[in-house]
This record gives structure tokens, sequence and C-alpha cells, in this order.
């Protein structure tokens, strides 16, 4: 068997919650509550889940931009979750970020050059001689014009902006790349130039993607699993035809329900779904499965005792009732 290029174990991001003027701990926010996942070379894995859920949290627990409270992360067979940042140097060259907001993840004080030289400049990379024409060839991969490297971030549209952002994580040629939702706040004509960049380059440079993002439309199109997120843990994962076809866990049916069909005649149309209640906090969350003061389908089983992931056919799904039939 093929051993993955990340392995995420049990992996736990709690934030502590403190009173008084002491500051007393009196409980956590349990942003990521016990994520095992895993990620192979060339593979995109999807996170799916409502505002809230904790992907962006976990993207970035991942690459240690965020500490882990507990859990392992191992990259290419290397447990990096106790690593200092002198023994993570290396490894930031293979794991890099693509930010949700171009608009502020880039500094608008520097031009295009010196965003993407910041990068070469840590890992002493492309020096001297060898820098412009690196950069050249950075901003031909991602779509732009040579006479970008001298203009700065408010001269681009969103797009270009999304793309200079895509050229700074690729400068130190990484293998692994955790990509926050990336398309979100671009248009949608523009989402699907960068979705289609976003897939030449994997296919060019052999790149492995953790895909974070709301749009299940975007998931199926781009990822090959899919990881369904709910008040920080994983309720169901498996390749992303599986899942959008045949979804075993209440919660992921009731996403792909909310999924608007443009051409109704192409699929039949899910049965629309209406999730009751509010999303529980992540400081205190339900007893039992998280997920059944929301669900359809709970019963007292659901209330007392915490469902682990199972395999069912080519999915792992966390719910005590599941095979279910798909609501359609």
């Amino acid at each position: 068997m093929v051993e993955p290029l990340l392995h995420v174990d049990n992996l736990k991001t709690h934030y502590p919650i403190r009173e008084g003027w002491l500051g007393r701990e009196a409980g956590a926010v349990r942003a990521v509550d016990g994520v095992s996942l895993d990620v192979h070379a060339k593979e995109t894995l999807g996170v799916v889940g409502e505002s809230g859920c904790g992907k962006s949290t976990l993207g970035r627990t991942i690459l240690k931009l965020t500490t882990p409270t507990s859990g392992r992360v191992v990259f290419d067979g290397q447990d990096i979750t106790e690593l200092d940042d002198k023994g993570m140097r290396p490894l930031r060259r293979r794991m890099q970020i693509v930010f949700q907001d171009p608009y502020a993840s880039l500094n608008p004080r520097r031009t295009v050059a010196q965003l993407l030289g910041e990068a070469l400049d840590i890992h002493g990379l492309h020096e001297g001689a060898q820098r412009r024409p690196r950069l050249l060839e950075l901003l031909d991969k991602v779509g732009l014009r040579a006479d970008a490297l001298d203009r700065y971030p408010h001269e681009f549209s969103g797009g270009q902006r999304q793309r200079i952002g895509i050229a700074r994580a690729l400068a130190v040629e990484p293998e692994f790349i955790v990509c926050d939702e990336p398309v979100s706040a671009l248009d949608v004509s523009v989402q699907a130039q960068v979705i289609n960049l976003l897939q030449d380059l994997q296919e060019e440079l052999g790149l492995a993607y953790l895909f974070i993002a709301h749009d299940l439309a975007v998931v199926e199109h781009i990822c090959h699993r899919v990881a369904v997120m709910y008040l920080g843990r994983v309720v169901e994962v498996g390749p992303v035809a599986d899942i959008m076809q045949n979804p075993q866990h209440p919660y992921t049916q009731a996403l792909l329900a909310a999924i608007p069909r443009p051409r109704p005649g192409q699929r039949r149309r899910r049965k629309r779904q209406v999730l009751g209640g509010e999303l529980p906090s992540p400081s205190s969350p339900p007893k039992g499965c998280a997920f059944h003061p929301r669900c359809h389908a709970a019963t007292d089983a659901c209330a007392e005792e915490r469902p682990s992931l199972r395999v069912l056919g080519n999915v792992e799904v966390a719910c005590h009732h599941a095979p279910l039939a798909t609501v359609e």
C-alpha cells in the first residue's frame, strides 16, 4: 500500500476561554476536535462544511501556522507536530498555502517582484542573475505578463491577485499546498479560470492539494476525494463521486440538497432538507453525535454515544444509522 504524503492522526486544536482578572481557563473552543485524514501525492482532498466547522483552522494547523493541542501531523513519513521553527524551516519549502482573500494576503507596499522574491530570499533560492528569470517563469505559469513584476497589488483585479498568491506559493517549489477557499472571494467566471489553473499546475508539477471550500459544485469539479466536517470533526470522507451521488451522513445529504441545479432535467432534484435549530457552539458541543439536535434520523442512541468513522463501501461515515437511502 502506498504511504500518504500527509497523514493527520486525531488532530485537535482547542482555544482556551479565560475568565476573571486572573485569566483562569473556564473552557475551550474546540475548533478542530479529533480529525484524522490522509492526502496522497498528486491528489486533491476537498474539505467542506458550514462556516465555523473548523476547515480553515484544520488547514493552518496542518501547516503549523496554528499550534495543535494534540494529535499528529506526519508529512512524508516525518512527524512534524513537535518540530520548532528551525526544524520546520526545510519543510516550509514543501508545504505552502494559498489564502482566501487576495486583497488581504498581499502586502500593498511591495511590488510583485518583492512579494515573490521574499520567499526566495528566505530559502536562499535563485539568487543573483537567476532571480529575474525565475520570477518571470512564475508569472508565466499563472498566466500573468512580465510587466506585472514592477506593479503593486492594487493595480490588479481580484483574480489576478489570486494568481499572484498562487505564484508566491509555487515560488519555493512545494509538493503540498493548502488552498484555503481560494476562489470564494472571486466572481464566478474568474473562479472557473483559477480552478482550471490549479488543475493544470497539479498535472504539470505533481502537486497535492488540501482544498477547503464552501461550494460543493467546485469541490465536485476539482477534487478526487472529499471530507465533510461538522463542528470540528470529519463526519464523512470518500471518493468525490461516491459522496456526491450517494451521501450516507444526514448532514452531507442536507448540504447536497441545498445545491441549486441550473438544469433540473440533467439530474433529478434532491428533496430539499431544511436543517432545524442553530449550529451548536464549538465551546459546548452536544453530547453524543454533535449533529443529532438537527438530524431528522436521530434516535436516543445518537444523543448518548458519539459515532466514530467506520468503513461503508468506498466511504467512511460517522453515523449510527448508515447506510442511509439517498434523498432525491
